[in-house]
């Protein structure tokens, strides 16, 4: 706690020392705190901060084919700063992102160093040729279109079941991004990555093989207004239709953890077990007059998914194989009131894993006062889970964003 709040301190006091250059407070609500400028125009840094206060209640299906066992929660799901800008030239951009939520920065191990864990992004993106762009450092993965999403800019209160089980997160690592014009209209990003394996803040190095990750994407009718193929909701109420359809391929080689680059490390009786983990996403993006439909499939699989110690036994852990279905569509009125419905599935390898197929249905409201900068967003889902116990949970979340 003391390195967390002198880490605080620190940044505060770059922040009023760097004030003394030109800056400038932004006029518009959601676009930073303040923006700054060198004196020599060779670099700036827009100030950025956001929150989110989450509330839940939980019931259980009883026997009898009540709602019994209620359990409520509150907390700060998500408090975050942000700076970004350019340092030389605009063609060289950088991103940091820091969580400040206790419920935002799980995952500490030994791999970690005990130390805390506020760094989310610290990327720089070197636009070094043409449309060829370098991306060097701590950011996400290009996965599943869900996952790439900002918390902040997300249809419903939270992510679906099929993320939580099968997204591959922040890395840390190199990407290369390009894209090109097919027509007029057309236009097709290609994404690839090459990053360490073991998921964010991990110091003690490459601890089994190296990720690699490959997306392409496919715009036949142009960009979405306002990058909104990575944004919930048609908030932009695009004048024409857009689409993208997306595919992400994803080798772990020799991963230690059960989800990829997340979940726990497993270990054997020499070490660190090992296996190589693949994972597919297909997904889809569209919107329309306020109307949006995304959808997405995942897939993945392992060499060996059961941890095994030198002798054969099994160890207990036992990575997370499966397929996983979301599909999210909903309307926006030019009110900015909004309605919002979720079907969210994931079928695991019950042989190999031990789990019961999964189905989510999800209905929620939201109100944007200033898009996804200031808003309220309220849903109620229902929890399926083949062979045990229902599950209905409410939750209600506000959003601020600076």
């Amino acid at each position: 706690m003391k390195a967390k709040l002198l880490t605080i301190a620190l940044i505060l006091s770059i922040i009023s020392t760097v004030l003394s250059q030109e800056s400038n407070s932004t006029d518009v609500f959601g676009k930073g705190i303040f923006n700054l400028m060198g004196k020599d125009s060779t670099w700036s840094m827009k100030v950025a901060a956001r929150m989110q206060f989450l509330g839940t209640a939980a019931w259980e299906k009883g026997p009898e084919g009540g709602w019994i066992n209620p359990a409520s929660n509150m907390l700060i799901r998500r408090a975050r700063l942000k700076f970004d800008g350019f340092a030389v030239s605009p063609k060289l951009k950088y991103k940091i992102e820091l969580g400040l939520s206790n419920r935002d920065m799980a995952g500490q191990s030994e791999f970690t160093r005990n130390a805390p864990r506020m760094i989310m992004d610290a990327v720089i993106k070197w636009n070094f040729y043409g449309n060829f762009v370098l991306w060097a450092g701590q950011t996400k993965l290009p996965g599943n279109i869900e996952r790439v999403i900002s918390s902040g800019n997300l249809q419903l209160v939270d992510r679906s079941i099929l993320n939580a089980n099968f997204n591959i997160d922040r890395d840390i690592g190199l990407q290369l991004r390009h894209h090109f014009n097919i027509s007029d209209k057309f236009l097709v990003r290609e994404k690839f990555a090459f990053s360490q394996g073991e998921g964010r803040n991990v110091v003690l190095g490459n601890l089994g093989g190296h990720q690699y990750t490959g997306r392409l994407e496919l715009l036949p009718f142009g960009k979405f207004k306002n990058k909104g193929d990575y944004s919930g909701s048609d908030l932009a109420r695009e004048e024409k239709p857009k689409l993208m359809l997306s595919a992400t391929y994803d080798i772990n080689s020799n991963a230690v953890r059960t989800r990829s680059n997340l979940g726990n490390f497993m270990y054997n009786d020499v070490g660190l077990y090992e296996t190589t983990i693949e994972t597919l996403f297909v997904d889809a993006m569209f919107k329309y007059r306020g109307f949006s439909f995304m959808g997405e499939y995942a897939n993945r699989t392992a060499d060996d998914p059961v941890a095994k110690n030198s002798d054969g036994t099994e160890t207990g852990d036992i990575v997370r194989v499966g397929n996983g279905l979301n599909l999210a569509t909903g309307y926006v009125f030019k009110s900015n009131w909004a309605l919002a419905v979720r079907f969210s599935d994931v079928t695991p390898d019950l042989e190999i894993t031990g789990r019961n197929k999964s189905d989510q249905y999800t209905f929620g409201i939201s109100k944007f006062v200033v898009g996804h900068k200031l808003k309220v967003q309220t849903d109620v889902s229902f929890l399926d889970i083949q062979g045990e116990t229902d599950i209905l949970l409410y939750r209600l979340q506000v959003d601020l964003h600076f």
